[in-house]
């Protein structure tokens, strides 16, 4: 296993040669099966902080991991090292471990006839001719925009450009070998707002497969500001039961904590509110969420899943009702059902919207709390109970009044789920998860 010289869709078929020499050393030292993931790539990040430059980091990793089974006994191992002798040793040391681990029934590859067979071309790599000098240069140009949209902007917390490129390769003994470059890039800028006394500070940010369609770094910076100085003067409200709206941006978690309900293995341990509940009505009857993996250069887009199986689109809640969960290979034998091809998670969830937009969506509110920021990681996956500390705006007769602090929402997730009223067409396009505003009829905030 060499060294691999490039990141990008011609280091593929280097990388598939290794898969296939590692496939071969397992089964020559006495795996039954084994499959392997390879992977090269490389970063750059930069950041600045106070008009200075903070860091300038080049990064550059390359490594395979090894999962393999001696009959019904697994073993796993990994190694950032390169050369044969690395290739023997680490599917040596998976085997010992194979060898010692308990036979579980469950245990072992998809099988052979779901292997993908076409794979799509999803246009995931991009990579950005920036040099260093370049990234500091945006990266300074963001930061100068937000400390000049407002003279209550006192500080800086950090500005990193990001830029990252790989190339990944699954195979497994099957003789199923893909693989796939893709790249991401990112702009983040967070500041610090101060006035009365009061210390403020917020961010915005932008992430895209191509470096050239970042949003203006200006305008990045011109909003983390606007956003630190709209939080001044914030209090906490007296505890009340109120409507509740989600920003686009927090809503995407309410949605990843469902998607981590229905998933496989919380669901075979019995460590999630979900469990049993395929078929039941979870949702409002006009909700959708679907998965849909094929979509050219969205961030969470893959033609495979860690087990080699062909991705699809398909519908997780269709009409409010769960209708499938979210199942690896190795899930799905535990639960008694078929893989959905998930394993490694969903790609590109969809969440289905109304026409209004978040001020629509604050109209129809009235009277409650508009959430931007969320603290701490209060949900019981049990039992559903959900409790996080909050920020935010009051609003009241559908216009924001003041910035909050320093409360706690709380409520049941079950509840949550069925309660949602609205969902806004401000959609989250920086996430795996696409959803807008989400507003939810009532919760608790506890406040003063």
């Amino acid at each position: 296993m060499s060294a691999v010289d490039s990141v990008g869709p011609e280091a593929v078929p280097q990388l598939q040669a290794q898969v296939e020499q590692i496939i071969a050393e397992a089964k020559k030292q006495g795996a039954s099966a084994c499959e392997v993931a390879v992977s090269v790539e490389q970063g750059l990040s930069t950041s600045v902080r106070q008009g200075e430059v903070e860091t300038v980091e080049f990064n550059r990793d390359q490594g395979f991991g090894i999962t393999l089974y001696v009959g019904q006994r697994k073993g796993s191992a990994s190694t950032s090292a390169s050369g044969d002798a690395a290739i023997r040793e680490t599917v040596a040391a998976a085997l010992a471990i194979a060898k010692h681990a308990s036979e579980d029934e469950a245990a072992g590859l998809a099988d052979a006839a779901l292997m993908a067979r076409e794979l799509p071309q999803l246009d995931l790599y991009h990579a950005w001719a920036i040099s260093p000098e370049q990234a500091i240069e945006q990266a300074l140009r963001c930061e100068a925009a937000a400390f000049a949209a407002d003279q209550r902007i006192k500080n800086a917390d950090g500005t990193t450009l990001n830029t990252h490129q790989g190339c990944r390769v699954y195979g497994n003994s099957h003789g199923f070998v893909a693989g796939y470059a893709s790249t991401r890039h990112s702009l983040s800028c967070v500041m610090i707002a101060e006035d009365g006394g009061q210390m403020q500070r917020d961010y915005w940010y932008d992430v895209n497969r191509q470096g050239e369609l970042l949003a203006d770094a200006a305008g990045i910076g011109q909003r983390a500001a606007q956003r630190a100085v709209s939080r001044l003067g914030a209090r906490p409200v007296p505890t009340c039961e109120v409507p509740v709206l989600f920003s686009a941006e927090l809503a995407t978690g309410l949605f990843g904590h469902f998607l981590a309900a229905i998933s496989g293995g919380n669901l075979y341990r019995k460590s999630s509110f979900l469990e049993g509940a395929l078929g039941q009505q979870l949702f409002p009857d006009w909700l959708t969420l679907d998965e849909r993996p094929h979509i050219p250069r969205a961030l969470g887009s893959a033609a495979f899943d860690g087990d080699g199986l062909a991705t699809y689109a398909k519908p997780f809640v269709a009409g409010g009702e769960l209708v499938s969960y979210v199942l690896g290979t190795y899930s799905g034998r535990k639960l008694g059902m078929p893989s959905t091809a998930n394993s490694g998670g969903v790609h590109n969830l969809f969440v289905s919207h109304g026409a209004e937009d978040q001020n629509a969506l604050l109209k129809r509110m009235g009277r409650g709390l508009l959430v931007t920021e969320l603290m701490g990681q209060g949900l019981n996956m049990v039992t559903g109970d959900y409790s996080r500390g909050a920020g935010g705006f009051w609003v009241e007769n559908g216009e924001i009044q003041f910035p909050v602090q320093e409360v706690t929402i709380a409520g049941n997730l079950r509840d949550m789920f069925k309660q949602i009223v609205a969902v806004g067409n401000d959609l989250e396009l920086r996430s795996n998860i696409r959803t807008g505003s989400v507003l939810i009829e009532k919760m608790t905030v506890a406040g003063s």
